[in-house]
């Protein structure tokens, strides 16, 4: 008995053992990253944005839905996507499927790579990193450009690494195709492009050592010139000619964009880099340690003196692989090019944030892989469960339920007939979840109002300069509306108001404007407004759903 159990004992100590876990948990890990955005996906209304991106590739033909793509801010590979995958469905986990997919799929891409260039705890730690960022979660759930961009960029990576090492042409050339892609999903590719394109010059050197695989990355770094010339010409040209990068730098982008009569460079460099990663890990505290990981990874880098693998890159190699993107980002913030921050557009650095901080965990904590791992899970924890600070609409306030809810309300409430008002951004979640078709302008010019049906209804939206309707504006706005569709005096209109609203619900209330105004948690409100009406006039208190 005694030997069974002692032979039971060496089977579970032995390197058997030991090989399976290695195998098997970061699967684990995987499936789990897996679940926290399928939990997400299916359980939060589309934000507008989504709604946006949704209604653009709503169109009757894929070249429309090319012109549609145009007129947002981002290349048009998500809208193309977008546009065939909705024959699967509409739903919100539907839509989002292809991000949830691509975000996962990154997370096992840069533990693959990390493998390649440094060792498997590190590789490891960088998975649990990845895979439970509060942020990173989030962009996996939503239907936006970030979750692809980040799965062709860590594709980019792989690949790269894998054909240095192994010589191949042919994974080279799929590296040059997850370039293509990452350029053709979002603009800050354009800097991981210019980052890359370093270090593999440096990694590649001597060039005459390999003229084959050199050759093949200076055929795809050709193409990705042609490709970038031609956006830069036919769509960020005309976006610079609307003026609205401009606009975009001077309201909620602004402190992301260097100013010079705010700050010195120093300052701005080291405040923005501290709220990227304060970005990325959603609190404040964890995002500190974060960056203090990362730097001293980036120490360990520059002292070490062998790399991890015969093959792999050089350490000093790797710590330009990883700080280059910063830097380049933070220069074009600097030039006023590309915003540099706590702001999503930066999430093309979570692949070099987590494995500097992986390796800064990894060199500078003498702990065991199970007792730096538990410290992360509990870290990661707090991230998720304790937000600071919180997201735009609070998980609370998200709910698709609640979403359901104020569009059966609008129904029951609203007679045949009667006229919605909506801004920007409520009309493109009425027009999704009400409507069951866009009823928001795409195609410029646009008008300040336009009017559309939705079922019984008539709905009357903003154009995008009124994204989100103000309190204060708003009695002006209706004279407006009232004017150009000839409502007369004491026509009860009807406002659907949702999405990153934070203030209108109780400025309403509190001034008396909007007549029983019903709010469905705090992102959601619906309540009759009346022409020509007093605005001083007694109202009911907001029910709360």
């Amino acid at each position: 008995m005694s030997e069974t159990l002692a032979n039971k004992e060496t089977a579970l100590d032995g390197p058997e053992f030991r090989s399976r876990v290695d195998t098997l948990l970061p699967l684990f890990v995987l499936v789990a990253g897996l679940g926290a955005r399928l939990i997400q996906a299916k359980e939060y209304f589309l934000n507008p944005d989504e709604a946006l991106h949704y209604l653009s590739a709503s169109q009757p033909s894929v070249d429309l839905a090319y012109k549609a793509a145009l007129t947002n801010a981002h290349p048009p590979l998500l809208i193309l996507v977008l546009y065939y995958w909705r024959s699967f469905g509409q739903s919100e986990l539907i839509l989002r499927l292809p991000s949830v997919l691509a975000g996962t799929a990154c997370c096992w891409l840069t533990y693959l790579w990390l493998k390649d260039v440094t060792d498997r705890s590190t590789a490891f730690m960088g998975l649990l990193l990845l895979s439970f960022a509060p942020s990173l979660i989030g962009l996996s759930a939503e239907v936006r450009q970030y979750a692809l961009l980040l799965f062709f960029m860590t594709g980019c990576l792989y690949l790269s690494e894998s054909a240095i090492q192994e010589n191949s042409r042919p994974l080279m050339v799929l590296f040059s195709l997850c370039l293509y892609g990452a350029l053709l999903t979002h603009y800050s590719s354009l800097l991981f492009a210019f980052a890359m394109g370093i270090y593999m010059l440096l990694r590649l050197f001597p060039y005459g050592k390999r003229p084959g695989l050199f050759a093949v990355w200076v055929g795809g770094q050709i193409g990705a010139l042609v490709l970038i010339s031609y956006f830069l010409v036919t769509h960020v040209a005309r976006l610079r000619a609307t003026g609205v990068p401009r606009e975009i730098a001077e309201t909620w982008l602004r402190k992301s964009i260097f100013h010079a009569g705010d700050h010195n460079v120093a300052v701005f460099a080291s405040a923005q880099t501290l709220r990227v990663f304060t970005y990325l890990f959603s609190h404040g505290l964890v995002g500190t340690l974060a960056l203090l990981a990362f730097l001293a990874g980036m120490v360990s880098l520059w002292r070490r003196k062998t790399p991890w693998n015969k093959d792999g890159p050089k350490p000093r190699e790797l710590a330009l692989q990883f700080g280059l993107p910063f830097v380049a980002n933070c220069g074009a913030a600097i030039a006023g090019l590309y915003p540099y921050g706590g702001t999503r557009h930066n999430a093309f650095l979570a692949p070099f944030a987590v494995a500097g901080a992986a390796i800064g965990l990894a060199t500078w904590i003498p702990a065991r892989l199970w007792k730096k791992s538990l410290m992360l899970v509990v870290a990661l924890a707090i991230c998720n469960f304790f937000p600071a600070p919180p997201p735009l609409i609070r998980a609370r306030n998200h709910s698709v339920i609640l979403m359901k809810n104020a569009v059966d309300y609008l129904r029951q409430s609203a007679p045949p007939g009667s006229v919605v008002l909506a801004d920007y951004q409520s009309g493109l979640l009425l027009g999704f979840y009400a409507c069951n078709h866009g009823i928001v302008q795409v195609f410029p010019p646009l008008q300040r109002f336009a009017k559309g049906d939705c079922g019984p209804y008539t709905v009357i939206t903003a154009g995008t300069q009124e994204w989100r309707f103000n309190a204060d504006d708003l009695p002006g706005q209706l004279a407006n509306v009232a004017e150009t569709y000839n409502l007369v005096p004491g026509t009860k209109v009807w406002l659907f108001d949702a999405g990153w609203i934070t203030d209108l619900a109780p400025a309403l209330s509190s001034e008396n404007r909007c007549s029983a105004p019903r709010t469905f948690g705090e992102n959601i409100l619906i309540c009759q407004l009346t022409v020509g009406g007093n605005t001083g006039s007694r109202t009911d208190r907001p029910i709360t759903k």
